[in-house]
């Protein structure tokens, strides 16, 4: 699942940490309290604790056991200081989310409401401490953890490529002067290059022209004989 998330659970008995899933490499990097986090231009959430683990950023409430959220560092997918009072009144470290929505369903900064009813729409949040001077630390920590969590290559989409294989450029006689034809049957195309017939044509249009210039060197090869032996 993509995006914030809402976190209930904490280790001892629900007064402690969150819990990590050390089985698949997570380890906490940083522990800072006294955060104050704010989602989009709603009025900040009382203080809690920020827990900074190697695969993700998670928020506890001290006031408010039950009150938690948490975002994967996948999909964080900008995040900078911000000191401009013009933007939020306090510095903070300014986060955008990646919540796998289409912009239109989104909700976006200047929406108000009630942050828990739709964890999946929220695309913005800003960590305020309660110290200034931890924004710059902060900002550099999160920096760290981007690295162990670089984006994942996507392979590219098989309609991008294109193949030729030997069935595929097996020629085909023909009635007429050509020797070749790229078949018809768009489900089976001799080449492919994003929907593009123009490469397999001068592809095959190459053979032709090497199938010709032989057939030219035989008949000059047979004249030439047939001169040597008059």
């Amino acid at each position: 699942m993509s995006g914030l998330k809402f976190v209930a659970e904490r280790t001892g008995d629900g007064a402690g940490q969150p819990f990590l899933d050390t089985d698949n490499g997570e380890e906490l990097m940083h522990v800072q309290p006294g955060i104050a986090v704010v989602f989009g231009s709603r009025p900040p959430e009382s203080p809690g604790t920020l827990y900074i683990t190697s695969k993700q950023v998670v928020w506890l409430s001290d006031t408010d056991r039950s009150k938690g959220y948490a975002v994967d560092f996948l999909s964080v997918s900008l995040h900078a200081v911000s000191r401009d009072p013009e933007a939020y009144r306090d510095p903070c470290l300014y986060a955008q989310i990646d919540n796998g929505v289409e912009d239109d369903e989104s909700e976006g900064s200047s929406d108000e409401g009630d942050v828990s009813s739709d964890l999946s729409r929220i695309t913005e949040l800003r960590l305020v401490p309660s110290d200034p001077n931890q924004v710059d630390t902060l900002f550099q920590i999160f920096c760290d953890c981007a690295e162990l969590n670089p984006e994942p290559i996507e392979e590219e989409e098989e309609e991008h490529n294109w193949i030729f294989s030997a069935d595929q450029l097996e020629n085909q006689e023909a009635e007429e002067d050509s020797e070749w034809m790229i078949s018809p049957n768009s489900t089976h195309p001799i080449g492919r290059s994003n929907g593009d017939h123009d490469l397999a044509h001068n592809v095959l249009q190459l053979q032709i022209n090497d199938q010709r210039f032989e057939d030219a060197e035989e008949m000059d090869s047979d004249t030439k004989n047939g001169d040597n032996h008059s």
